[in-house]
């Protein structure tokens, strides 16, 4: 556990940052005001994800390996990182939709069916917590382990 603690810090601050960008969602009207442009602003949280990535691997690289780190090494570090988010990912969904936003998955269904995206039924089974959880869970570690491979590359020594 303790080589891994650099992985535990920092897949716990990405956590953190994803419920801090949920705070900024809510703030700027994209939970109900606006929710029209959630899903597509929604996304401007990548380039930061991948910097927590970054800065993740480049900390394993000095702090733990001395400055060398192969692809391998990083890649498996990304890995861990993302076991992380992944475990925690329930609990940030959970705190998201009971304390941040509660209101949230109802005004999605509203703006769903009034815009002519989904049947009512069909929003209510896809906008709820237990399918967000699910859906946290599984883009959590699908997006953790294309990114860790990714950044691994660029992270690496080079020979």
């Amino acid at each position: 556990m303790k080589d891994r603690k650099i992985e535990i810090k920092w897949g716990i601050l990405f956590v953190l940052m994803g419920l801090i960008w949920m705070v900024f969602e809510k703030a700027m009207g994209w939970h109900d005001v606006h929710i029209d442009k959630q899903a597509t602003y929604t996304n401007f949280i990548a380039p930061i994800a991948i910097a927590i990535y970054v800065f993740a691997l480049l900390d394993k690289k000095r702090n733990f390996y001395g400055g060398k780190m192969s692809y391998k090494q990083g890649f498996i570090s990304g890995l861990v990182v993302t076991l992380v988010v992944v475990i925690l990912s329930p609990l940030s969904q959970y705190i998201t939709s009971t304390y941040i936003t509660p209101e949230y998955f109802q005004n999605v269904i509203a703006y769903s069916v009034s815009s002519g995206q989904m049947e009512q039924q069909a929003a209510e089974e896809y906008f709820n917590l237990k399918s967000y959880i699910f859906q946290s869970v599984v883009g959590a570690a699908i997006m953790g382990i294309l990114t860790s491979a990714l950044v691994a590359i660029f992270v690496r020594s080079k020979a």
